[in-house]
């Protein structure tokens, strides 16, 4: 062998160890806002089952600002995004007090309801500027901070805090949004904070700003807020751009933000992050939204094949394995989808790549959970949990109610035989995984969530609307 062939080798065999080692360390932790397989699961977490303002909470510390960004993990740190208003006498209200009318609903009526939809009160549901459904909120008049914070994950004290873009926002915002609802990615050795129409921002380890990348102004549909969030894939990051609009889909390399590939989009509004997927040696992202459900190849941006049926105002994530990929909806009717993914090509709709769907129960805003060959999903109202075969999609057991539960944003998540469901007022529940609904737990504190929360090692973090809980067994 050439010594040149022999340096070749081995720089490979270095390359490929590394490449392992990677994603051995991916899995110990939260990089993304849906986990390391970006199905909600933690395949080597312990998580506590049990907590309260009491008990096994690790640190507990106030995040400046408002956002419903899910906190991502890696080695010692944790990074959370906000939107600090600057003004602060301008400071916006996260659940509105009253609404038009002499009605004044309580916070589970709130709670209950979907974007667009507003409170009775006393007169009548209430009717804003554009009818139903549109925005409840002033349009900004302050700047915002749009900040990426590092925290210690042993202490949670603050390590750096770095503003990526400071500006006024263009949109109103639905009531129960925030200016920072998009949830950044790591790989362990750069952090990438996104705030949508504020840009994908690149950082070091040190909080550093290595480059910047913006991509116009999101026009949402009903100035809903922006909440898709960044895909990251080897060297490539996947940006999703549905909106009121020019909509499209972009690969940047990560190490510089330049253009991979950019592929225009006949979408409105979706708030869905993609995921990758293998397929036949082939990395393919596969993107959700009200038209089609698409996969594109990843190196080149060609649209390999797409699949129609879901319903509008597409927000929950896909989640996939084995070939096939699971997509949800539930907006002017319900919609759960089986695309077998694997080998797919051209126009799929009503094939029988289409291994089965379903016409109810399914998500608004929450994303499904993929957890060792069940998918778990809820119904926003009444707030009932389904669990089925995903082969086949038949119930592992019947629809089940939530109880303790008001409402719920936050997507599911699982490690070490147990789902976690978060709500909106504090409570968490905690059930066995199985094939029976059985709960383990009703954990309550202080702050109300938004978020969708991470595991990693023995931790549970939650990023409630004023502090970021890490608890601890």
């Amino acid at each position: 062998m050439s010594l040149r062939r022999l340096i070749l080798t081995c720089l490979c065999a270095a390359y490929i160890a590394t490449a392992v080692a990677h994603a051995e360390d991916a899995e110990q932790y939260w990089p993304q806002w849906r986990g390391p397989h970006d199905t909600g699961t933690a395949p080597k977490a312990k998580p506590p089952t049990e907590w309260s303002e009491s008990k096994n909470i690790k640190w507990k510390v106030a995040i400046p600002g408002s956002s419903h960004a899910t906190p991502i993990i890696w080695g010692d740190r944790v990074f959370i995004q906000t939107a600090v208003e600057v003004n602060a006498a301008n400071e916006k209200k996260e659940i509105p007090q009253s609404v038009r009318g002499n009605g004044t609903p309580d916070v589970s009526v709130l709670a209950s309801m979907q974007p667009g939809e507003r409170p009775r009160g006393r007169r009548g549901r209430g009717r804003g500027r554009g009818g139903r459904g549109r925005r409840e909120r002033e349009k900004p008049t302050a700047n915002f901070k749009f900040d990426i914070l590092a925290l210690d994950r042993v202490t949670g004290k603050t390590l750096w805090q770095t503003t990526c873009a400071e500006e006024v926002p263009h949109e109103s915002l639905h009531r129960d949004s925030t200016q920072a609802s998009n949830s950044p990615v790591t790989d362990g050795t750069h952090v990438y904070a996104y705030f949508g129409t504020r840009g994908l921002h690149c950082l070091d380890w040190n909080g550093k700003l290595v480059w910047s990348k913006r991509f116009g102004k999101m026009n949402t549909r009903n100035e809903f807020g922006e909440g898709s969030s960044p895909t990251l894939h080897g060297d490539t990051l996947v940006i999703n751009w549905d909106h009121e609009g020019d909509s499209f889909i972009v690969a940047l390399d990560k190490k510089t933000g330049a253009e991979k590939w950019k592929v225009d989009r006949d979408e409105p509004t979706s708030w869905s992050t993609p995921i990758v997927v293998e397929d036949g040696g082939k990395a393919v992202v596969i993107t959700s939204a009200a038209n089609f459900v698409r996969g594109y190849d990843l190196n080149t941006g060609e649209l390999i094949w797409k699949c129609g049926g879901l319903t509008n105002n597409i927000i929950s994530s896909p989640v996939a394995a084995d070939g096939v990929v699971y997509c949800m909806s539930s907006r002017r009717g319900e919609k759960a989808m089986a695309i077998r993914y694997a080998g797919a090509k051209g126009d799929i709709t009503d094939s029988d790549r289409v291994l089965w769907s379903d016409d109810k129960n399914t998500p608004y805003v929450p994303s499904p959970l993929l957890y060792d060959g069940s998918l778990y999903f809820t119904k926003a109202r009444p707030l009932v949990l389904s669990c089925v075969n995903a082969r086949d999609g038949k119930p592992r057991f019947e629809p089940e109610r939530l109880s303790g539960l008001e409402g719920m944003y936050a997507s599911p998540v699982a490690a070490d035989g147990k789902i976690y469901f978060v709500g909106r007022e504090g409570n968490t529940v905690v059930i066995k995984h199985g094939s029976e609904f059985k709960v383990l737990a009703s954990n309550k504190l202080d702050d109300g969530f938004d978020a969708s929360p991470a595991l990693a090692g023995n931790e549970i973090f939650l990023r409630g609307r004023k502090h970021l809980y890490c608890i601890a067994g």
